[in-house]
């Protein structure tokens, strides 16, 4: 079902595709002396080029270089097969790392460890205590005055349901049920601040 296809052979130190006893020392030769010739010439460019891409610093530059050469190295057939064209070709093999760099970067979220967590307000902090208290504030003017009075006498005063109702004057039920209906009333007010 599937034509099978040939198998690659691994790449060698020789970039030429070339058989040794074809000539594969000339081209090894042609080969080592393009990439010095890289180096010495080309690679101080490419280097100042890369700066002037607004790269964040010159050790991204180097590794896009590096890059730029590796892949000049693995393509060397074809650079030996047009002298002339080595430069252009580096530069836009190294513009296309560097785009492709720039892409990646703003693809990619900020990552958790730039973020300065010495702002962020922690659990029981000044700021967040007297967020919550001015929110409870908000929630416990919206009650009535008899739901706020049994609330005040339970939770702020610390009142037990017998003691709230002697102060109130009222039954121990109707505290209960005026707890449990001015609780619920909170809950609402509350979520309806937060949301």
């Amino acid at each position: 079902m599937y034509a099978e296809r040939p198998v690659r052979e691994r790449a060698t130190s020789r970039p030429s595709k070339q058989a040794p006893a074809a000539g594969g020392i000339r081209a090894d030769a042609a080969a080592d002396r393009l990439m010095r010739e890289i180096y010495r010439v080309h690679v101080p460019a490419l280097m100042l080029y890369l700066l002037r891409l607004n790269l964040d610093n010159e050790s991204v530059a180097e590794d896009i270089m590096q890059e730029t050469i590796v892949r000049a190295w693995k393509h060397m057939d074809q650079l030996l097969a047009a002298p002339q064209s080595v430069r252009p070709w580096l530069f836009t093999v190294a513009r296309n790392k560097a785009i492709d760099l720039a892409r990646a970067r703003r693809a990619r979220p900020v990552e958790p460890s730039d973020t300065d967590f010495s702002r962020v307000a922690m659990p029981g902090d000044a700021v967040d205590r007297m967020l919550t208290s001015a929110t409870v504030r908000r929630a416990l003017h919206s009650l009535s005055p008899e739901h706020r009075t049994v609330i005040a006498e339970l939770y702020f005063r610390g009142s037990t349901l017998a003691e709230a109702a002697a102060r109130i004057g009222v039954p121990t039920g109707t505290v209960k049920s005026r707890a449990h209906y001015a609780l619920v009333a909170l809950r609402r007010a509350i979520g309806s601040v937060d949301a």
